[in-house]
């Protein structure tokens, strides 16, 4: 769990948990930690202390019929909130990164940029060699560019990020079971440079196996492809399932060649106050899986 502290009036201070930072699979041989930048956010609000150039009238305003921060723009919440929460976190980013006094709030936030998507639960990847101010229409992204940081939306879907085991090409995933089933992972790896034996893989939280429950139709979709697939599946009394998003993707990756994968398991339907969750209520926020070559 990251919690940062700092006495620099211009920067945000992260005590509560609104950033972690993610915690690859530990190799005696290399170490990401170094070379890739891997975080998630969760729905807690930092403790703000920003220079007045962002968004001045809303340092005072945290709290949000959203939560407390939510990054999504297409969920409804006020725009001029939702780019605020982003330039907190664009902030805290370009601190990681460089490790340096802020000369001015502008110069900070250029100096890194978020690539997002449009995620349509689809399975388009894309490559991105420089950041677009509007947000890109696929389920995945790459990149071997430094200081752009590829960013995937969740509230219960699984976040999935990939670097090669040297940090040179990183990847973010929406893994919801329409992507996974659509092979968004296969797909992905297949526009990536490096090869399957040499990336590594974080799989981050999402509605965990006994809270996702499913008709039989996601099942069989998922049987069609191979019958390995039906042991990440638990029958209900009802007649319904329960899916295990996790185990879906271990088992894609490891068929393709990714051996190297952790994950933090935990669920955002049944962990609320720290995760938002559409699954138990329609109308709420997003949180973000983030992965940036340093």
């Amino acid at each position: 769990m990251l919690k940062t502290n700092t006495s620099h009036s211009k920067r945000a201070h992260f005590t509560n948990a609104t950033v972690e930072l993610v915690k690859w699979p530990f190799n005696s041989s290399y170490s990401l930690d170094d070379k890739v930048l891997a975080l998630q956010t969760t729905r807690l609000s930092p403790q703000l202390s920003l220079n007045s150039s962002l968004t001045p009238s809303l340092n005072e305003q945290v709290s949000s019929a959203f939560g407390d921060f939510n990054l999504g723009m297409h969920v409804g919440d006020n725009a001029e909130r939702v780019t605020y929460n982003r330039n907190v976190l664009n902030r805290f980013i370009s601190q990681q990164l460089f490790n340096k006094t802020v000369k001015s709030n502008t110069q900070l936030i250029d100096e890194v940029k978020i690539q997002w998507l449009e995620q349509v639960h689809g399975n388009e990847v894309v490559t991105i060699t420089s950041v677009d101010e509007q947000a890109r229409v696929a389920d995945a992204s790459i990149t071997s560019q430094k200081n752009i940081v590829l960013a995937i939306m969740t509230a219960d879907c699984l976040p999935i990020l990939l670097s090669h085991k040297t940090g040179s090409e990183v990847a973010a995933i929406h893994g919801g079971w329409r992507p996974l089933v659509a092979n968004i992972i296969a797909k992905t790896i297949a526009k990536m440079n490096s090869q399957p034996s040499d990336i590594v893989a974080w799989l981050g939280p999402c509605i965990g196996k006994n809270a996702f429950e499913v008709g039989s139709e996601v099942k069989l979709a998922f049987t069609q492809l191979d019958v390995a697939f039906a042991n990440a599946f638990v029958k209900q009394a009802n007649g319904k399932y329960l899916a295990d998003l996790h185990q879906i993707a271990r088992l894609q990756l490891v068929s393709l060649g990714v051996t190297v994968i952790n994950s933090l398991a935990e669920c955002t339907y049944q962990e609320t106050e720290k995760y938002y969750s559409y699954r138990r209520k329609k109308i709420t926020g997003r949180m973000a899986s983030l992965i940036c070559r340093r």
